[in-house]
């Protein structure tokens, strides 16, 4: 505020005064507001500078608005300082009454703090009073508390300015002009934010009467347009899960008219291997993957999501499903696990998916081991509780302990005897002169001869053994329910049908094969299982002459 003196205040500063704390309470927006603030320290108390730093509602302070130097403006505006450092500089330098002055000779420290600040070029001061270009003048605007006081609530923000415009530290009376411009401009910005939150809630209270209007409409067309299937069901009562409603997207889907659809309930169309899924979805919120039948008998592979339509009233009545066409993805999926668990190859399984079948059939705990009460002994939970995490397959003519729901023991014949025991034989095979087809007529040759012999290692098979490749020119078939004649007799069909020639890059060529019988049973691992079977393929190997292990 220009003065000729302390005591004297023209008439027309004040007015000017007057108008502006006018116009901060009339302003339309709270940026509005702010800057008329700003603008008003420069207008009415005459300083040259003025920034009003805001706090967030993380605490720290942000430059809200700028007034007197567009350059500056454009570079602090919308940066924010911290909390602390602006506790820092309100609790330091001089307390003049809620204002704080700090001056340029304790301010350098302020310098390299992250508080946006402006630095305004000017001569040393020549006299006492003469405003330093280093000085800083901070006004706290607090919310306006239930005591009353300009201090009494929390803090809102911050009004800095520098340098007024006759180059004098403010007077008694310029320090009171800006301490109360301040509590005027902190009614003013908790007014503000009244104002927009309460116009905010207009406005939202005005559109949730708008949707609920519409929202009949909006749903109507949200239902029939919808790119995918949507179906209401009934909740409750006699007809509870039957289909009153569904879209023309899930008619297309189901390649069903929406008349016949109102005779169904999902339970009618689901798979029934997935009625137990469908089941579980049933609740609010529930989603499934599943299959449903087409009109045609087949099924397609569907995302199904549940949402209950209630009122306040009657509580939950109606079942609103969104149906998901997902055979695509399906499909896609089981590729990719195909790929994973098959040799890119030959398209046998790989070792990872051998090792994974042959543990599944493996419990991990002798099959001599006794009463289960030994067994819940040493493992520290229920017999059935079986270590490792496999599903359990049943194995023909295996013995089973009492107890035991979910798993057969596999048990194995004895060495050297053919007593009529039959077991899990697991037959490892490594082919003989494989590597000089590679080394004489290239890797594309070998290839031929690898899918060859896993084509006929398959064929020589039954339905339900496994082969697979191991691993370069190795491959493991496991086949349930032999004997050891049995099992001898396999491998000796298997390597008949191997030494046979083979067409690979336009040429024949044989290759040998040589087989170690082993076999699987409860207490064993698979890799103990596979590396007695390669064991005694190896014992195999050196027993016979080599022109008679080599036929290519």
């Amino acid at each position: 505020m220009e003065t000729e003196s302390e005591p004297y205040v023209r008439l027309a500063s004040l007015r000017q005064l007057h108008q502006v704390m006018a116009d901060m309470n009339t302003a339309r927006s709270l940026a509005d507001t702010l800057q008329t603030v700003a603008d008003g320290a420069v207008s009415a108390l005459g300083y040259e500078l003025a920034c009003v730093n805001l706090v967030r509602p993380d605490g720290d302070l942000v430059v809200a608005a700028f007034s007197g130097n567009p350059a500056a403006e454009a570079l602090i505006t919308g940066r924010a300082g911290s909390r602390a450092s602006w506790d820092r500089r309100l609790n330091m330098g001089e307390r003049w009454g809620d204002l704080v002055f700090i001056p340029h000779t304790e301010g350098w420290v302020l310098d390299d703090d992250d508080v946006p600040q402006w630095f305004t070029d000017g001569p040393a001061p020549r006299f006492e009073d003469e405003w330093h270009p280093s000085d800083r003048l901070f006004a706290p605007m607090y919310s306006p508390g239930l005591q009353g006081g300009t201090s009494s609530g929390e803090l809102l923000g911050v009004i800095s300015v520098d340098r007024p415009r006759n180059g004098r530290r403010p007077g008694a009376w310029g320090r009171e002009a800006l301490q109360m411009y301040a509590f005027q401009a902190a009614i003013a910005i908790s007014n503000a934010r009244l104002r927009s939150n309460m116009q905010r809630a207009l406005v939202r209270l005005e559109r949730e009467q708008q949707a609920l209007r519409a929202s009949e409409e909006s749903f109507r067309q949200a239902f029939e347009y919808a790119p995918s299937g949507m179906a209401i069901a009934e909740m409750g009562g006699d007809q509870h899960g039957r289909i009153l409603r569904t879209n023309d997207a899930l008619c297309r889907l189901l390649n069903r008219p929406a008349a016949a659809m109102r005779r169904y309930s999902f339970s009618d169309l689901v798979h029934p291997e997935d009625i137990g899924t469908l089941l579980r979805t049933s609740a609010e919120g529930g989603r499934a993957e599943l299959r449903l039948a087409r009109r045609d008998g087949s099924y397609v592979w569907v995302s199904l999501r549940n949402s209950v339509v209630a009122d306040a009233a009657d509580g939950p009545r109606f079942l609103l499903t969104h149906v998901e066409d997902i055979e695509e993805r399906k499909r896609r999926e089981l590729q990719l696990a195909h790929r994973a668990s098959h040799d890119s190859l030959t398209g046998l399984p790989n070792s990872a998916e051998l090792r994974a079948r042959l543990s599944a059939r493996l419990c991990g705990r002798p099959a001599h081991a006794g009463a289960l009460g030994s067994l819940d002994a040493a493992y520290g939970h229920p017999a059935y509780d079986l270590p490792g995490g496999h599903g359990f397959d049943f194995a023909p003519g295996a013995e089973a302990y009492d107890g035991y729901d979910h798993h057969v023991h596999t048990a194995a014949p004895e060495d050297d005897r053919d007593d009529g025991a039959k077991g899990l034989a697991v037959l490892f095979c490594d082919l003989d002169g494989f590597k000089s087809i590679n080394d004489r007529f290239g890797h594309n040759a070998g290839d031929a001869v690898l899918i060859e012999v896993a084509r006929r290692l398959s064929r020589g098979v039954r339905d339900g053994d496994t082969v697979a490749r191991l691993g370069g020119d190795e491959f493991v078939i496991l086949a349930d329910g032999l004997g050891q004649a049995d099992a001898q007799d396999l491998a000796v069909r298997l390597r008949n049908e191997i030494i046979q020639p083979i067409r690979a890059e336009g040429r024949a060529v044989r290759v040998g094969a040589s087989f170690g019988i082993g076999w699987a049973h409860c207490g064993m691992t698979a890799d103990e299982v596979l590396k007695s079977a390669d064991e005694r393929m190896y014992v195999e190997k050196r027993s016979r002459p080599k022109q008679h292990r080599r036929a290519g």
